[in-house]
């Protein structure tokens, strides 16, 4: 049986619940979010949420722990929000954001300017003397994900000097470079 799927989800105060239709609303004070659900039983008592399967069938076994997972990230999203921030590592590297627009310079000839999803809250730091930090907050952990991914993908850090968009607190694995 899945570690996972078996325990239980508290829901915080400030949170309402909602399973209806094979379908969970989560409603908090920093949002709403839904999730469709497959192959598992999801059932809320007394402010605990139990994922729970049928059978021991493959894909009721795949999904258990995945639903359980996805609903403790919605309920955790809705009432504290997510965050990443993004380091530009490089000289002459910046970033500025205008509302949801954020503007990159990162050494190509050209800036890279991104539309962000109206859902994150993008917010850019540069202090004199350190790299520019990109913080992208969202009540959805699915979509920070998928946005920091994308800002990092225009120039993942690469391994002889460390230079590109790499999340803070990740560590680059370096090679050495040429030996003279």
């Amino acid at each position: 049986m899945s570690r996972i799927g078996k325990s239980p989800i508290a829901i915080p105060e400030g949170v309402t619940v909602e399973i209806k239709d094979n379908v969970v609303t989560v409603k908090g004070k920093l949002g709403e979010l839904s999730q469709a659900y497959s192959a598992v039983e999801i059932k809320e008592e007394e402010g605990i949420i139990t994922v729970s399967r049928s059978s021991e069938r493959k894909d009721q076994r795949a999904k258990h722990g995945l639903y359980r997972a996805l609903i403790a990230n919605m309920i955790e999203g809705v009432s504290k929000g997510f965050t990443k921030e993004l380091e530009l590592v490089g000289v002459g590297y910046r970033a500025s954001n205008q509302g949801q627009k954020l503007d990159l310079a990162i050494g190509f000839s050209h800036n890279i300017v991104m539309d962000i999803a109206p859902e994150v809250k993008v917010e850019t730091i540069s202090e004199k003397g350190k790299n520019p930090i990109v913080k992208l907050t969202s009540h959805d952990k699915q979509l920070v994900g998928q946005v920091a991914a994308k800002i990092r993908g225009f120039r993942k850090p690469e391994p002889y000097k460390g230079k590109g968009i790499k999340f803070v607190g990740e560590e680059i694995r370096r090679k050495a470079g040429k030996s003279a």
